[in-house]
């Protein structure tokens, strides 16, 4: 079953999800205005799927059902698979300019389905069936999937087990029967409030002694034991001013990120995927973060296409369209923009099956995209500014530019004040003007900033975590028996 979007959001209001917001329990969470936003973005994954237009990239044939499923809940078959993943996220980027969260379950999903089959074929383990078998409820269902893979941490300098707080890790405290029961927690979970399941996976390599963290499991988001507190946002109070419409920038779509708490929550056997075998928990953690290093190649170039798209409309705003050096701007935030698709493109082009089946990413291709990512939207939203100019963040509020109060000497408005002196080309009202620089703002500085910045700098793994993937890849070695050739060196 393909869902809506209509019905996306129905079927979140069935569950029981805990969730925490400024100290406060939510008790209707899908229509609080902080958090509605987000679900809106995930609900435009279901309805793209409806579209015949976008057919083939937001749906494909299931590998294990032979039904046509949403992409999101797909097990990549091919190159072509990897590479129509990225144009789906590139899509629905430019649709929402925003994260649309359910990326990470995708990841997951290819993720723990070839470790599985690995871990199965060394230890005899039931994992790999385990999987197949949730993952073909989640395509019948076509339910959204939280992967979560990020601990808290603590302190960097520990293994897991030689925290203070072992819950400072999801570990498993106790092993019966018929399941275990893990407690801990996971940290800056994209979507995790707006997901009907949760797939839990190991967030570093582990050794013996850490063997109760390597732990991959599945659950619902209203399991007994789990809860979520929501993560604040850049801007995120103005979701609840009234008369702020055109202040949000983008009063539609936003992202979500939230803490997910497992405060003893039972795991049946069913649902579990690693329970112990630490030696494949860097396999899990280095295939997922491969998978979704490549993702933003795509979804990061969606919203990108929006930045470049509201800068040159600020030009043409202010009249600036034709000055040459704005010109140059904006081909040099395409240039950028562009040169991340291309990474996300080739890592997908130079994919190849794993023993499982399903078809891997080339990881140092993959690292190399996220690496850039790391850098590029930086400087595209500093282009950006410079474009828009400093009325981006010093433009008075929309009740500003519609109040009707009097204080000029000719019985002027508020209202009437801010058009006139806030007018510019003849190519916009002052309205027109002041939506695009909102929208500028709401990308560059505020909610939305967090997945286009902060997260393109961090999600995924921060920078240096790439740079140590594309030194263990790089192949130095090979590289210096090249020039020993050349060079005549025996």
């Amino acid at each position: 079953m393909l869902m809506t979007g209509e019905q996306y959001i129905e079927s979140l209001r069935k569950l029981k999800t805990r969730v925490y917001m400024f100290g406060e329990e939510i008790e209707n969470w899908v229509d609080h205005p902080i958090i509605r936003p987000s679900i809106n973005c995930v609900a435009m994954t279901y309805d793209l799927a409806q579209d015949p237009q976008y057919a083939d990239l937001m749906t494909a044939k299931s590998n294990l059902t032979g039904e046509t499923v949403n992409r999101f809940a797909h097990l990549h078959q091919s190159t072509d698979d990897l590479r129509k993943k990225v144009k789906m996220q590139r899509l629905l980027g430019q649709k929402t300019a925003s994260c649309f969260q359910r990326c990470v379950g995708m990841d997951a999903f290819n993720a723990v389905f070839s470790t599985t089959y690995e871990t199965d074929k060394k230890y005899g383990t039931n994992y790999h069936e385990n999987f197949k078998n949730f993952l073909i409820e989640v395509q019948k269902n076509d339910w959204i999937v939280d992967g979560a893979m990020t601990d808290p941490k603590g302190d960097r300098g520990l293994a897991p087990h030689a925290q203070k707080d072992a819950d400072l890790f999801v570990h498993i405290v106790e092993r019966r029967e018929d399941g275990i029961v893990v407690s801990g927690a996971k940290a800056h979970q994209t979507g995790s409030i707006n997901s009907h399941w949760h797939i839990i996976m190991p967030t570093q390599s582990m050794r013996e002694e850490d063997k109760d963290f390597a732990v991959s499991f599945a659950c619902p988001s209203d399991v007994e034991g789990m809860y979520m507190i929501y993560g604040r946002q850049s801007c995120d109070t103005r979701k609840l001013e009234e008369g702020a419409e055109i202040d949000l920038g983008n009063a539609k779509f936003g992202g979500q990120e939230a803490l997910v708490v497992f405060d003893n929550v039972f795991i049946p056997n069913k649902y579990i995927f690693q329970a112990g075998e630490y030696d494949f928990a860097g396999m899990m953690v280095e295939r997922f973060a491969g998978y979704h290093r490549q993702s933003y190649g795509g979804c990061k170039v969606g919203v990108g296409d929006v930045v470049i798209g509201a800068a040159a409309l600020a030009a043409q705003y202010n009249g600036a369209q034709k000055a040459s050096h704005v010109k140059d701007k904006l081909i040099e935030m395409t240039h950028l923009n562009e040169t991340l698709y291309c990474c996300g493109i080739a890592c997908s082009a130079e994919g190849y099956a794993t023993q499982a089946g399903n078809y891997q990413i080339d990881l140092l291709l993959a690292n190399v995209c996220k690496q850039n990512i790391t850098r590029f939207p930086y400087e595209i939203v500093r282009l950006a500014e410079d474009i828009a100019g400093g009325l981006m963040v010093t433009m008075p509020s929309e009740k500003d530019f519609k109040s009707d109060l009097k204080v000029g000497r000719n019985g002027e408005t508020i209202g009437e004040i801010c058009n006139k002196f806030f007018a510019a080309s003849p190519a916009c009202t002052t309205e027109e003007r002041m939506r695009v620089l909102r929208l500028l703002e709401n990308l560059c500085l505020g909610a939305a900033a967090v997945g286009y910045r902060t997260e393109s700098m961090h999600g995924a793994g921060s920078p240096q975590a790439q740079r140590i993937m594309i030194s263990r890849q790089g192949n130095i070695e090979g590289k210096k028996e090249l020039a020993k050739a050349i060079a005549g060196i025996k």
